[in-house]
């Protein structure tokens, strides 16, 4: 009875030993698949976020200058359309991230700033110029200087940052949902990630 005794609690602790050495490593296994696979969804978001916006606007150009002593006034002008295709885009391959294992933590360390592009097409109409007062190369220089100043500075006022973001923090959420449906926590910098509308408000 004795021996029965001591090789069923000898075979007890040997099965025990296994399932909790095949147990750990299962667990372990389903640790690192997790990690692989957050890694693989932040890469596959890692991808520029472009929004594209078009923007048409007419602008008048025109100089005159004063000669032989201001009897004679010699003008040139015309008449722009500028077409300008605007981009804002976020290169989130720069995207700053720290996978915690042993927390089952993922932590957006760094978001990078939106850059905007733009790409503006001159069409020019109505010019007129006197012989003494002819457009040359500087001026088609300063016209597209200033028209594209004016141009990026009203996108600047637009509401197309703000679509862009929107982008950007939905794919930030399938991020979100991902490790929330294996357990896992998501933070950015020090704040925990507890809802959609929370992750919505990150600045």
């Amino acid at each position: 009875m004795t021996r029965f005794l001591f090789g069923f609690l000898a075979a007890a602790l040997i099965l025990g030993g296994i399932w909790f050495f095949t147990a750990k490593n299962a667990s372990q296994e389903l640790l690192v698949t997790n990690s692989a696979m957050i890694q693989q969804q932040i890469q596959q978001v890692g991808k520029l976020i472009v929004t594209e916006s078009y923007y048409s606007q007419v602008f008048t150009y025109k100089n005159s200058q004063k000669l032989f002593l201001n009897l004679v006034s010699a003008d040139k002008k015309a008449l722009i359309v500028a077409n300008t295709k605007a981009t804002v885009e976020y290169d989130l391959r720069k995207l700053q991230t720290n996978i915690d294992e042993k927390s089952k933590t993922l932590t957006i360390l760094s978001i990078p700033d939106p850059v905007i592009n733009i790409y503006p097409e001159f069409e020019y109409y109505d010019v007129t110029q006197d012989y003494l007062n002819q457009f040359e190369g500087k001026d088609y220089n300063k016209i597209k200087t200033s028209i594209t100043a004016q141009v990026r500075k009203t996108i600047e006022a637009s509401d197309l940052k703000k679509d862009a973001r929107e982008r950007l923090l939905s794919e930030l959420l399938n991020v979100y949902i991902l490790t929330k449906s294996m357990g896992w926590t998501l933070q950015y910098n020090e704040t925990v990630i507890d809802s959609e509308d929370q992750l919505r408000s990150v600045r």
